[in-house]
């Protein structure tokens, strides 16, 4: 099963509801680009690289949707409806890159094709960009797992797994080939406070792959990275810019902190869509801020865990500078300091020194 697929059968899009894990498996069906959009925005759907591929398919029920007979009528509503799309969520560039992607796509369309070419032009071009990532993120894993030793212990922040993905996984999928290899491996996992990316889907799926592991609170990282009981750490990204600041998942800049005081290997797994060679430094990312309901929701006892009439701020992302960052892996090889020379030449798949 993947993340998101497209439903040939009824023109639909499917999305597993990461909602509700791990306690219900349940898939959503969608056939409207404006509720793709608030999927992104409610979490139905998360990661980079899957949000990209939502984004697309979203356009591609846009296409459904629109009523044009002409080819220029159609590539107007198409640029609206990618426009209402990428206000989902602003940090994961994954989701601009997906529908510029498909945009650019339609141009070799508009002077020799009709409006029913375009519209099977964007579901193509989307479905192309879902089973490429699968593809990319076994190769990134291919390269990520030479870095894991037999007997490991790695401390992993988030979800980066198939969930996050189309299917699969960036760092997390790093961690599955190492385990499909036989190396004998534990994983640490972040709880990733506060919606417990960590608990509710790290944990999950790596019951589904028989990886054994320990929850661990996010503030416990330290403990055993200064304690000697953690060997790599493996994180993912939503954005990386051109120096190799990577933007990830809230609590990874103090993971990084501790990981790099002790000495610890620190990998970041991004797949080279993920990468944003357009912004200079990591200061440039937009970080979204969630509602702070996601904050003050916490129970401790059956009672609310704050005083009655507190408020609270929920980034959802920080920035890892890159003096922290000890590799970035993708899918055409490690870029190893100094990332503002190795990290593009990986993106333009030329071979790092």
């Amino acid at each position: 099963m993947r993340t998101v697929e497209w439903n040939y059968a009824t023109s639909q899009l499917q999305m597993i509801d990461q909602r509700l894990l791990p306690g219900e498996l349940t898939v959503a069906v969608f056939d409207d680009y404006r509720e793709v959009s608030q999927a992104i925005s409610d979490m139905v759907v998360r990661g980079a690289p899957a949000i990209g591929a939502a984004a697309g398919f979203g356009l591609a029920l846009a296409a459904q949707q629109s009523t044009a007979r002409k080819v220029e009528s159609l590539h107007s509503d198409m640029e609206e409806a990618a426009n209402f799309l990428k206000r989902a969520r602003p940090t994961a560039v994954n989701l601009t890159w997906a529908l510029e992607r498909i945009l650019r796509k339609t141009y070799c369309v508009m002077d020799h094709g009709s409006a029913d070419d375009l519209r099977l032009a964007i579901l193509n071009e989307a479905q192309r960009i879902a089973d490429e990532d699968v593809e990319i993120n076994k190769r990134i894993a291919m390269h990520g797992a030479q870095l894991i030793a037999d007997g490991d212990v790695i401390i992993h922040h988030c979800n980066t797994g198939a969930l996050a993905t189309v299917d699969w996984g960036t760092a997390l999928g790093v961690i599955r080939m190492a385990h499909e290899q036989g190396k004998k491996i534990h994983v640490l996992v972040d709880e990733t406070r506060p919606r417990l990316q960590g608990a509710r889907l790290t944990a999950w799926e790596l019951t589904q792959y028989g990886i054994p592991f320990d929850i661990i609170t996010d503030n416990a990282a330290g403990y055993f990275l200064r304690a000697g009981q953690a060997q790599k750490v493996f994180v993912g990204s939503d954005r990386t810019a051109a120096n190799g600041d990577v933007a990830n998942k809230i609590g990874t800049y103090m993971l990084a902190l501790a990981t790099h005081d002790n000495g610890v290997p620190f990998y970041a797994v991004v797949p080279t869509s993920t990468v944003d060679l357009s912004l200079a430094s990591g200061g440039m990312i937009p970080i979204e801020e969630r509602d702070q309901a996601e904050v003050l929701g916490l129970t401790f006892q059956g009672m609310l865990a704050h005083p009655e009439g507190a408020t609270a701020r929920n980034p959802a992302f920080d920035v890892t500078p890159h003096r922290l960052i000890t590799g970035i892996i993708t899918e055409n090889g490690v870029a190893y300091p100094p990332y503002g020379e190795n990290l593009e030449r990986v993106v333009k798949k030329k071979e790092t020194p």
